[in-house]
């Protein structure tokens, strides 16, 4: 068996920056101990496997290295960059049927490409001792999110030197934190870093689904509903986010590094 592989570096527009993805387009569905294998050996924080089912309409799926997940915004953008740069699809917008239902990708302004995707909110908690010590940090405010524990620092600085202990994230329920702190440049409206070790992550370069929950939670700190944004893990990517409702809309470039082929 051939199949096609993509590696695509997502909220980028340069190769090496952003994150990157793998991309396998199918036919029809593989066995899903295959499908958890091979994102294991790619060794990508996402592999994304989509089958067609309609016109402009295809069945999503994201696995880690060792799990399978409900949303995933980088290999989103990557499956749809794929389609409309490798794969010649036309129109301007795909429909992915997901885990977490219908998401939208369109064709946006300055080559980029947008996710609709469900807002999600987190509610007010306060920090345990096992999140403090996992991110050596004690952070200004704590909220429990569905999947993750969302942590807000002052400064842009905080987050951007934070030197997490991964280990001691295994003692910390859920053992995934999103850090978001001011943007600390002109037009810069938040920064933010992700850490998911229980997933096979420690720190995942750039996170579109948590843009879902720093979305919202930035418009209404900002009082405003067009937000910039930047994840400053050492790769770093470059967002540019709507809150609309209980939808986010998330834009982002994303580029080709590798094209080829597996066999199995």
């Amino acid at each position: 068996m051939v199949l096609s592989f993509f590696w695509v570096d997502a909220f980028t527009d340069r190769v090496f920056k952003g994150n990157p993805a793998a991309v396998c387009p199918l036919d029809a569905w593989l066995d899903d101990t295959l499908l958890q294998t091979m994102a294991r050996q790619h060794g990508l924080s996402e592999t994304a496997y989509f089958v067609r089912v309609a016109d402009r309409r295809y069945r999503l799926r994201w696995f880690t290295p060792v799990t399978e997940v409900d949303l995933c915004g980088h290999a989103t953008l990557a499956s749809a960059h794929v389609l409309f740069s490798e794969l010649g699809l036309s129109g301007n917008e795909i429909t992915f049927d997901s885990r977490s239902g219908p998401l939208l990708v369109s064709r946006a302004e300055e080559n980029r490409l947008c996710l609709n995707f469900p807002a999600r909110t987190t509610g007010d908690a306060q920090a345990p001792e096992s999140l403090t010590s996992a991110l050596r940090q004690i952070p200004e405010t704590a909220s429990l999110g569905q999947t993750c524990w969302l942590a807000v620092f002052p400064k842009a600085r905080d987050v951007r030197l934070l030197a997490p202990d991964y280990d001691a994230f295994a003692k910390l329920k859920p053992g995934r934190c999103l850090v978001t702190a001011p943007g600390d440049e002109p037009g810069l409206d938040f920064v933010s870093r992700f850490f998911a070790p229980d997933a096979g992550i420690p720190e995942d370069p750039v996170t579109g689904s948590a843009h879902c929950v720093l979305t919202p939670y930035w418009a209404t700190r900002l009082g405003k509903d067009r937000l910039h944004a930047k994840q400053v893990s050492q790769r770093g990517g470059e967002l540019w986010c709507t809150s609309a409702g209980d939808r986010v809309l998330i834009a982002g470039h994303a580029v080709t590094y590798l094209r080829g082929q597996i066999e199995l």
